[in-house]
């Protein structure tokens, strides 16, 4: 298993495939709820899906760390994928892999063409299972752009039981808009 400081470097600095093959080998346990594959054909159905990479430079990574309000600067290395459907774009979507408690989650967020989040689909997760959220609580993320509210202490409501996963997920929420917002600022995604 890969170091717990590296972990969220997986989903963001590495192809599908190796997430895949990660997700696949864990050591951890991970209960593997979707593929990268499967989650990407649930975010951008009848879409055409195109794997991209971006190299951020220093200041764009500063940025987005003091977007995100993370501790740690984000890798330069930024794997994302883009949906268009009819030459128009469906959504971009990112993996973070990140510690809930002492174990790795893996999930997809999902961002709109206007830079709030789509969706947030859970893809592996290692912690003992009444430690994660029902899918109707990341209903609560759609339409949230990256403002003062996408907080555990404003616009997110906590889990019972589960507020160490709903922390981790609001701050990869955090994190993925703030690198999707750095992204931008290069005319990409």
């Amino acid at each position: 298993m890969e170091h717990p400081a590296r972990l969220r470097l997986l989903g963001l600095g590495r192809s599908v495939a190796a997430a895949a093959a990660w997700l696949a080998t864990c050591s951890s346990g991970a209960k593997v709820l979707l593929t990268p594959e499967e989650a990407l054909k649930l975010a951008f159905p009848g879409a055409a899906i195109e794997r991209r990479t971006a190299y951020l430079t220093p200041e764009q990574q500063k940025t987005a760390q003091k977007l995100s309000g993370d501790d740690e600067v984000p890798s330069a290395l930024v794997t994302y994928y883009v949906g268009t459907k009819d030459g128009d774009l469906v959504g971009t979507a990112y993996f973070d892999t990140h510690t809930v408690r002492t174990m790795p989650e893996t999930i997809m967020v999902v961002v709109d063409p206007a830079g709030a989040i789509a969706r947030i689909e859970v893809l592996s997760f290692s912690e003992p299972e009444e430690y994660l959220p029902k899918p109707h609580w990341y209903e609560q993320f759609q339409g949230r752009p990256l403002d003062d509210e996408l907080s555990m202490k404003r616009g997110i409501h906590a889990v019972t039981g589960a507020t160490l996963t709903a922390r981790a997920t609001t701050d990869a929420a955090r994190r993925v808009l703030a690198l999707h917002k750095a992204l931008r600022s290069t005319g990409k995604p």
